[in-house]
């Protein structure tokens, strides 16, 4: 399980995806996949988590990255251009830039 980490210049990119009950299944392997094979190879990439909604109408990603800066380029990489259309097809997506404000683990 990857753990979300308080870093002192990180960032959290939070993307709530809202989706059919009937697309989760589909979306899900396409979020996979592009996690494995871009988003894990961009520079400044920490960890990413794949949470989906027992109901079927939610997809969250939860990344952690070094900086805004490392955001905005995996942004504009032409991998992630190209890949946002095939998301835009299957769910409305929200995307929250945010910072680790508290973090408490057993």
């Amino acid at each position: 399980m990857n753990n979300i980490t308080i870093g002192r210049d990180g960032v959290t990119l939070v993307n709530i995806l809202a989706c059919e009950p009937a697309n989760q299944a589909n979306l899900s392997s396409l979020l996979q996949a592009n996690i494995d094979q871009v988003i894990s190879t961009l520079d400044g990439w920490i960890s990413t988590s794949l949470l989906t909604a027992a109901d079927g109408a939610k997809v969250f990603i939860v990344s952690q990255w070094r900086d805004g800066d490392a955001v905005k380029a995996m942004q504009a990489d032409a991998r992630m251009q190209a890949y946002f259309p095939k998301i835009a097809a299957l769910a409305r997506f929200d995307s929250i830039l945010t910072t680790v404000a508290h973090l408490r683990a057993a």
